[in-house]
């Protein structure tokens, strides 16, 4: 006599399903260009909030605190590819660069005299995002890693000054560094403020 054997058997009410593995990409690619392009707009919107100096060609804006929030609240490679982004946008003639004296748009911006601190942007996000998260998000770790991103974006602005101009190396601190120094200041600051706040009130919520 053969032995009966016994098939365990699924209630009709459990079912399993398999997700596919890339079902969720398109969706993680949706967030991501959502996140580049609000990132790139915001990036745009600071650029616009402009103060001219009469002696230097380079305006005070609000677009290096958008570098700083971006790389605060972004991964590395997030936040250096929003900004790269924010470049070719300019680029491709798109009003998204600070007007400037002389210069029509463009890539005339990226070759003129702001041309050195609009490229050093992704690498400054790039290092503000990887140094705040070796930090452990303190407020002392926040403002630093803000300050070293601004003090890249000031002294590849100062180079390519200096290239431009030919200028020795006190007129080119007296026009693309030192008169931006307490302003960026104030921008480091605001920057870590609003970054830390915002990550302090979002774990008490959750």
């Amino acid at each position: 006599m053969k032995e009966d054997i016994a098939v365990p058997i699924m209630p009709k009410s459990v079912s399993v399903r398999t997700v596919p593995a890339g079902a969720a990409r398109p969706a993680t690619w949706l967030r991501t260009a959502g996140i580049v392009l609000a990132g790139s707009a915001f990036v745009a919107v600071c650029a616009h909030v402009v103060l001219p100096l009469n002696f230097t060609p380079v305006p005070l804006t609000l677009q290096t605190f958008a570098v700083l929030v971006l790389g605060l609240m972004l991964s590395p490679r997030l936040a250096a590819g929003t900004l790269t982004a924010y470049l070719v946008e300019g680029a491709l003639g798109l009003p998204v660069f600070s007007p400037v004296p002389m210069v029509v748009g463009g890539m005339a911006h990226l070759l003129g005299p702001t041309g050195g601190y609009l490229l050093a942007y992704p690498a400054a996000a790039f290092l503000i995002a990887s140094m705040s998260r070796r930090t452990g998000g303190s407020f002392a770790g926040t403002l630093g890693s803000a300050a070293a991103g601004d003090l890249l974006m000031l002294g590849c602005g100062a180079l390519w000054l200096g290239a431009l101009t030919h200028g020795s190396i006190a007129s080119i601190l007296g026009l693309g560094v030192i008169p931006f120094l307490p302003g960026e200041g104030l921008k480091i600051a605001a920057a870590a403020g609003v970054t830390f706040g915002y990550y302090r009130f979002r774990r008490q919520v959750v």
